[in-house]
C-alpha cells in the first residue's frame, strides 16, 4: 500500500496515484501525443432545434457556425472555433472527445501510439467537423472516440464584450466524464497518454470507483467513473462564480425548465468545486463547474477519498440521485453505431453507498451520529 496521510479535511493524500490496474492496457512503445486541454465535445442529438433552444437561449452560449445538421457553439472566453458541437442524427450519444495537442507533429505521434495498440485510426487532413483542421481519430483501447488536432480556426475571444454576458454566463470548457466498466485499467491508459491522477475514490479493499486526471493545471481534463460502459458521464462547462451557477437556477426556474436540473447546486468535495447537473433535451449530462484548485506542480499531491465519506460528492452530505450514477450517454464508433456496454463487474458505487432503495446514506457501520429529523431525507417513503 502506498503511503498516505490522512488530512484535517478527512481525505487521504499521497505523491503518487495508490492505483493498481490488474488487466492493464499495453504500453506502446511509440511516445503518446502531448495533449494541452480537452478542447470540445460533438455530441449527435435528435431534434436539433429544441437543443439549439437549450444551449444558445438558456444557457448562453454563442454560436459560432450553423447549417441544417450541425450547430457549432462556444463559451465567451474560447477562441478556437467551437468548444461543442451538437449534431443531428438518429441516436443521440457521444462522437467525440476532442484534445488540442501541443504542435502539428504531434498528431503523427497520435497515429503512431494508437496504431501500436491495434486500435481502429482515421486521419483527415480537412479535420472532421467545421472550424478543425488536420485531425486524428481513434477508438480508443477502452471503446471511447477520441480526436487529436492542432490546426484550428481562431475566432474571436468575446471575455470583454460584458454587454453579451449573462448572469449564468459559461466561459470556458473543463473538462469531461467517461464511464467504464475498470477504472485502474483506465487510469493506466490514460497515464501512458500522458495524463496525471488529482483525486481518486477507494474503498479499504482497494477497489476503486472513480479518479479525475488531468494535463491542463486544474483538477481534471477527464474524469473515469465506474459503472458500465464506455458511455459518456457528462460534459462540463466552467463560470466563474458560484453566483452565476446560482442564476442558471433561476432562469431554469424562470422559464418553468427546472426539471433540467438533475443535481444540485452544491459543493462537490472531489475537486472542491461548486457544481450543478442539467439534463439536455436528449438527456445527455451536462455540468456547470467553478473553483476547483491549481494542480501544475510536478509534486502536487493526489487525493484519495474514502467511498464511505459522505462528503466526497457533496460537501454539504446531501444525497446523490441514483439516476447521477446509472444514466449516460451511449458513445459511437467512427461509423457513427452505438458502442456495445460492457457490464462493471466490481463493487458498485451506488450498491456500496446509496442502496437497494436508492435513497439511504453511506454511513460506516455503528455509526449513530446522523440525527432522526435528517433520516427520513435519504429514505424511500419519507419523501412528500
Amino acid at each position: 500500500m502506498t503511503e498516505r496521510t490522512r488530512t484535517s479535511s478527512g481525505f487521504f493524500v499521497t505523491q503518487e496515484a495508490p492505483i493498481h490496474a490488474d488487466d492493464p492496457v499495453a504500453t506502446p512503445t511509440a511516445a503518446p501525443p502531448d495533449i494541452v486541454r480537452a478542447a470540445y465535445a460533438e455530441l449527435v442529438v435528435t431534434d436539433l432545434a429544441r437543443s439549439r433552444e437549450f444551449y444558445v437561449d438558456v444557457l448562453g452560449m454563442t454560436v459560432t457556425e450553423e447549417d441544417e445538421n450541425a450547430v457549432y457553439l462556444r463559451t465567451l472566453e474560447e477562441f478556437i472555433h467551437h468548444n461543442l458541437v451538437i449534431r443531428k442524427g438518429p441516436v443521440a450519444a457521444l462522437a467525440a472527445l476532442s484534445y488540442r495537442v501541443r504542435t502539428p507533429g504531434d498528431l503523427d505521434r497520435a497515429v503512431e501510439f494508437y496504431t501500436e495498440l491495434g486500435c481502429r485510426v482515421e486521419r483527415r487532413a480537412e479535420g472532421f467537423t467545421k472550424g478543425i483542421g488536420d485531425s486524428v481519430r481513434v477508438v480508443d483501447p477502452l471503446g471511447f472516440p477520441y480526436e487529436f488536432f492542432y490546426d484550428t480556426e481562431h475566432v474571436e475571444r468575446l471575455a470583454w464584450r460584458y454587454d453579451l454576458y449573462s448572469p449564468g454566463a459559461l466561459v470556458r470548457l473543463d473538462h469531461f466524464n467517461q464511464v467504464t466498466p475498470d477504472v485502474p485499467r483506465a487510469v493506466k491508459h490514460y497515464q501512458d497518454l500522458g495524463f496525471r491522477v488529482t483525486e481518486d475514490i477507494q474503498d479499504e479493499a482497494g477497489t476503486t470507483y472513480a479518479a479525475w486526471m488531468r494535463r491542463k493545471p486544474t483538477v481534471h481534463d477527464t474524469a473515469t467513473t465506474g459503472g458500465d460502459g464506455p458511455r459518456l458521464h457528462h460534459v462540463a462547462f466552467a463560470t466563474h462564480e458560484k453566483h452565476n451557477i446560482l442564476a442558471i437556477c433561476d432562469k431554469l426556474g424562470a422559464l418553468r425548465l427546472s426539471d433540467h436540473i438533475e443535481r444540485g447546486p452544491g459543493r462537490h468535495g472531489v475537486s472542491n468545486a461548486f457544481y450543478l447537473y442539467l439534463r439536455d433535451p436528449d438527456g445527455h449530462r451536462i455540468e456547470i463547474y467553478t473553483q476547483d484548485y491549481y494542480t501544475g506542480d510536478p509534486d502536487n499531491p493526489v487525493v484519495t477519498w474514502d467511498v464511505h465519506d459522505n462528503q466526497r460528492r457533496d460537501w454539504w452530505g446531501t444525497p446523490v440521485v441514483p439516476s447521477w450514477y446509472t444514466d449516460a450517454s451511449l458513445v459511437l464508433d467512427l461509423d457513427g453505431n452505438p458502442q456495445p456496454v460492457v457490464s462493471r463487474t466490481d463493487s458498485s458505487e451506488l450498491e456500496v453507498t446509496i442502496g437497494a432503495d436508492g435513497f439511504s446514506y453511506t454511513r460506516d457501520p455503528g455509526d449513530e451520529d446522523l440525527p432522526d429529523w435528517k433520516k427520513g431525507e435519504y429514505k424511500l417513503g419519507h419523501q412528500l
